[in-house]
């Protein structure tokens, strides 16, 4: 069995898909009016949209859901 090749990023995720983003749109500003540009400028607003979603998710102000098990089981009790 094969063991799987690990490497510690240097780079955070959201950083990476920036500069990809960043790089999709260079390509992107030298092609005509068509669908690669377009297509590549999809794949930009997707890199950037996965970089701003990471760094939510990352974010200390990111609160979990409460849970209302509790409450709901309360509601349900019959005494």
């Amino acid at each position: 069995m094969q063991r799987r090749r690990r490497f510690k990023q240097t780079v955070s995720l959201e950083e990476r898909l920036a500069q990809e983003a960043a790089r999709l749109r260079e390509l992107a500003k030298k092609l005509p009016a068509g669908f690669e540009r377009e297509a590549l400028l999809r794949k930009a607003r997707q890199a950037e949209t996965g970089s701003h979603l990471s760094e939510w998710l990352r974010s200390p102000g990111l609160q979990p859901p409460e849970l209302e098990h509790a409450n709901i089981s309360s509601m349900l009790s019959l005494e």
